[in-house]
């Protein structure tokens, strides 16, 4: 009887220290966990209000879920009185090896994530990066996948995209197409302009508002160079692009405008000896 009263004394002070803060502690991992449960579900709302890709959704889901429930953990044991500093320094130490070992990946994984967040180019768009230029098939975690003009694929990795430069010419409706014409010095400027604009108006595709424009750019060593800037609907650009190269030769040839090349002109001064007989 004795021994079952120390027994009791001891459980009983035992609860009344470490054992209410046992009890208090499961309460809050049980509370915090319910918590991180609405905190996720909340994020992945924002996620898809935001169109983010479902790889990288889920994929965040998880990591969350474990790193929000690791820290809560943590912070419980130290609570309860538990040493949390071995394990710390075993995380942080596995931490730094992965991290070295996976350098490359981890920046692409990175670069992925703000492709996807910040959205500077959706799968259908033409884009340029990287030293590459093609049509934006997939935008995965780690590469980005391009087919070419050809029909090539390319596996771009998102960290070089994401710290470079990317030129994407699908993004606005609208694109304006350049092009220079030349014509010889004996040729009569308004003819030529009149006749480059009658083939702009035939065009079907070219926009009138911006107003297509045409105008003398330079004065070349053997040419009058003309600028010709006309806008169009991005998905038309490069039918325009090569119909107006077309028609304006035409109506050149038709016209009898010239179109000069480069040429050279060779003097030869020829210079009499006088012999000392």
């Amino acid at each position: 009887m004795k021994i079952y009263e120390q027994a009791l004394e001891k459980f009983y002070e035992w609860l009344s220290t470490s054992g209410l803060k046992i009890v208090i502690g499961l309460l809050l991992v049980w509370i915090g966990f319910k918590i991180i449960t609405r905190v996720i579900k909340a994020a992945n709302k924002v996620m898809e209000k935001r169109n983010v890709d479902v790889t990288l959704a889920s994929f965040l889901d998880g990591f969350m879920n474990i790193c929000l429930k690791l820290l809560l953990v943590l912070m419980i044991m130290n609570y309860v009185g538990l040493s949390t500093s071995g394990i710390i320094a075993l995380l942080g130490s596995a931490g730094i090896a992965v991290g070295l070992a996976l350098k490359e990946s981890l920046s692409n994984f990175a670069g992925g994530v703000i492709i996807l967040f910040i959205r500077p180019f959706n799968v259908g768009d033409y884009i340029e990066g990287a030293g590459e230029s093609g049509k934006v098939d997939k935008i995965g975690i780690f590469y980005t996948h391009m087919s070419t003009v050809d029909n090539k694929q390319i596996l771009v990795p998102n960290g070089t995209l994401a710290n470079g430069i990317v030129r994407n010419y699908t993004a606005q409706e609208m694109r304006r197409v350049d092009l220079t014409f030349c014509v010889g010095y004996d040729q009569d400027i308004r003819v030529v302009k009149n006749a480059i604009f009658s083939v702009i108006n035939k065009e079907e595709l070219i926009l009138n508002e911006p107003e297509p424009f045409v105008a003398v750019s330079e004065l070349a060593d053997s040419s009058v160079n003309f600028i010709t800037r006309v806008w169009t609907e991005t998905d038309n650009y490069w039918k325009v692009y090569y119909s107006l190269l077309e028609n304006v030769k035409i109506k050149f040839d038709e016209e009898n405008i010239s179109i000069p090349y480069p040429q050279m002109s060779i003097h030869v001064n020829k210079t009499q000896e006088n012999t000392i007989n």
